[in-house]
């Protein structure tokens, strides 16, 4: 999507980023008669953060995980839908925050549905909870067995989405070497999705730094992060 990335409100004239604010309302007089002004540019990440604290303080309170699982998952899934990977014409990377939020959207799921989940599921489940808005996530040795598969169709959504914003970046910025890594990495991805994320741990975590490293190759021009993330998915054939 290319939108205008400054608004002008029509009845004080005062002037703002639309791509800081994410809001079409004047955020001096309130009035939602607005025009955009200056060059479209691709815009798929809005604003938002992601505050866990009240499910937090809510768990606190009834001290069972499955009577804050439907609220804690309507706050993830609004937040990931809101994120993109590119801000005003710019490529981001994939971080940490929205990994974790998806990972603990699919671990809360697994947990919600497990007959008798185990207190280690519990405890992983309340460590994602307590670092996910904290741009934390578990490194790969700290997930149980029974949330491999979670974390890996988590991964594998996020960089799903990562790659369909970087195919429409890429439209607008040609580069046929990070063009054919991007392919190779959707396809590692689609069988991901393909066996429901049930790939071992290193996998995932090898398409996450696959995906950062084209990032940081496009961004910073970092050359050498192309070929690091070639060798990467190779290994992975």
């Amino acid at each position: 999507m290319r939108v205008r990335g400054r608004r002008q409100c029509t009845d004080c004239g005062h002037e703002w980023s639309y791509f800081e604010t994410g809001e079409v309302a004047c955020p001096d007089c309130g009035s939602l008669r607005s025009v955009g002004t200056g060059e479209r540019q691709r815009h798929t990440d809005n604003p938002v953060e992601l505050d866990l604290t009240p499910h937090r303080n809510e768990l606190d309170s009834v001290s069972d995980l499955g009577d804050v699982a439907d609220d804690l998952k309507a706050t993830l899934r609004e937040y990931i839908r809101k994120r993109g990977f590119v801000s005003g014409g710019d490529l981001r990377t994939v971080d940490d925050t929205i990994l974790a939020a998806a990972e603990l959207l699919h671990a809360v799921d697994v947990f919600d549905r497990t007959r008798k989940p185990t207190d280690t599921m519990h405890l992983y489940v309340l460590e994602l909870l307590r670092g996910a808005d904290s741009d934390e996530r578990p490194a790969p040795d700290a997930v149980p067995e029974s949330m491999t598969d979670a974390r890996g169709l988590a991964y594998a959504e996020i960089i799903e989405d990562f790659c369909s914003d970087l195919g429409t970046w890429l439209d607008d910025h040609p580069d046929p070497a990070a063009e054919r890594v991007h392919e190779t990495l959707k396809t590692h991805v689609k069988r991901v999705n393909a066996v429901y994320g049930d790939v071992p741990l290193s996998e995932s975590e090898a398409l996450v730094r696959a995906a950062r490293d084209i990032a940081a190759n496009l961004v910073e021009n970092d050359e050498a992060a192309l070929a690091t993330a070639e060798d990467r998915l190779s290994r992975l054939e």
